[in-house]
């Protein structure tokens, strides 16, 4: 049974999901007719910042929820990483072509940026992982303890994953806004069609691979 949050979510990244092909699809068309550039990235910006916002109001309630997303297909979620994509993998969707040599070398820099990043939320998730088999906490598990005791433990435990998340969420979205500074318009809009075409892509191919088990089951 869906707790709150996760009902509630799904919802909401249904909704997001759908405008996001919408606005890709702006995306693309401007891309082709180089109208209206700087107007599309900072809607798309908007767009994403709207589903982090989202994201942190419904992890103080169940960030659980966020470490083994419902509202994800099974392809989505086989490339999560800490609740998200990985930041460094935007870098694979930057076009060189047009871009200056100065421009190059700035995306290069926040190549090298964004992956010290990501190591440091990978020290703190392993970090909150080694505190989760504390050898405390292992007793606590096996002989039980006060509701007290094991309400701090949990709250504990849940607050550091919270703050993981965070920090990983953050690594996102100063990868976005760096690239989009270094870039001009036109380079941002065929990077933002390019990543939102991605996501819209890799969910569709897995509902299609997630309906083809349902029918291959039940025959």
């Amino acid at each position: 049974m869906r707790s709150k949050v996760e009902e509630s979510f799904t919802d909401f990244f249904e909704k997001w999901m759908a405008q996001l092909e919408e606005c890709a699809q702006l995306l693309l068309i401007a891309a082709e007719n180089e109208k209206d550039h700087e107007f599309l990235v900072n809607k798309l910006t908007t767009h994403y910042k709207n589903y982090y916002t989202a994201k942190w109001a419904a992890a103080r309630e169940d960030v659980l929820a966020f470490f083994a997303p419902v509202w994800l297909t099974s392809l989505e979620s086989a490339y999560l990483w800490v609740t998200g994509w990985k930041p460094s993998t935007a870098f694979r969707l930057v076009a060189g072509e047009g871009m200056s040599e100065e421009q190059m070398k700035k995306v290069e820099v926040l190549r090298g940026k964004i992956k010290a990043e990501e190591e440091k939320v990978e020290r703190e998730m392993e970090r909150q992982q080694v505190a989760m088999a504390d050898r405390r906490m292992v007793e606590l598990a096996r002989l039980g303890g006060g509701d007290t005791v094991a309400d701090v433990a949990v709250k504990n435990m849940l607050g550091g994953l919270e703050k993981v998340m965070k920090m990983a969420d953050c690594v996102r979205l100063k990868t976005l806004k760096g690239l989009l500074d270094v870039m001009g318009p036109t380079h941002s809009i065929h990077f933002l069609a390019s990543a939102s075409m991605l996501q819209i892509q890799m969910r569709k191919c897995g509902k299609t691979q997630h309906n083809l088990s349902l029918i291959t089951n039940s025959s």
